[in-house]
């Protein structure tokens, strides 16, 4: 039974690795036989090459993109369990504000980015409201909804014993909902980092969204890929983190 886990943990690593192996291959190939114009797409051994020359840099700024990312996924998501908990216990709260939450999330980050520059300025903090605007909405509509399903006999029981709000909430509706809002974390630490560098798209001067703005302006394609193979690699560096921290406390799930 050991070993059979170990190979479908073996599997579930080594598959991705060798899709992704044969992919840049193709295009590796692909591009050296038609000759297509390196400003239009470049060979995927150029681009491993700059990322490696100037990997500091590159370093540098998505460390300042990933930092924008994770206050705004911070305060965002204390933000959403605590307005999901209200909307939990007050229905009418709910439905006064539940519209004013979707039409937030339904207005693009993009439209919303300059007026963010204009209330919190061109440095770090209209970055990290662009982190936190997109991350708010998963973990509440996650978090209304494991808050609210639960088993009915398990409440009746609690009721039962006189158990108070309080003690329903702490030992029934949070253990009960955590799954939720960890599937909820999960994409929305993936979004704070799209948010954030959305925000530098606006208005910056150094970060993952900067870079790939001006070697857009410039035509410099390659610098613009390694830009973009950073941010994949911050987000998906933050999703793990999550999924680490889920596994640890929500123990009682099946990965």
């Amino acid at each position: 039974m050991y070993k059979k886990n170990i190979k479908i943990k073996l599997k579930r690593t080594l598959t991705p690795v060798f899709v992704s192996l044969g992919v840049l291959v193709i295009w590796e190939f692909i591009v050296s036989i038609t000759n297509y114009p390196e400003y239009l797409l470049p060979r995927p051994i150029v681009i491993f090459s700059a990322l490696i020359a100037n990997f500091n840099s590159l370093l540098y700024h998505t460390g300042i993109t990933l930092f924008e990312a994770m206050v705004g996924f911070v305060i965002a998501n204390i933000l959403a369990f605590f307005i999901a908990v209200i909307f939990t216990h007050s229905k009418t709260i709910e439905a006064g504000f539940h519209p004013f939450v979707i039409a937030l999330q339904t207005t693009p980050i993009i439209a919303m980015a300059p007026l963010l520059v204009l209330w919190f300025g061109s440095d770090i903090g209209s970055k990290i409201a662009a982190a936190a605007l997109v991350s708010f909405f998963p973990t509440i509509v996650n978090g209304v909804k494991g808050l609210e399903t639960i088993d009915e006999e398990a409440l009746d029981l609690f009721k039962s014993f006189s158990a108070t709000r309080r003690q329903i909430f702490a030992k029934l509706r949070l253990p009960n909902s955590l799954p939720f809002f960890f599937q909820a974390l999960k994409t929305s630490a993936a979004l704070s980092v799209i948010g954030a560098i959305v925000g530098e798209f606006v208005g910056a001067n150094r970060g993952i969204g900067y870079i790939i703005l001006t070697s857009t302006y410039h035509m410099e394609t390659v610098k613009m890929f390694t830009a973009i193979i950073m941010s994949a690699v911050a987000g998906m560096l933050f999703f793990g983190i999550v999924s680490i921290i889920e596994k640890k406390i929500v123990f009682w799930q099946k990965f």
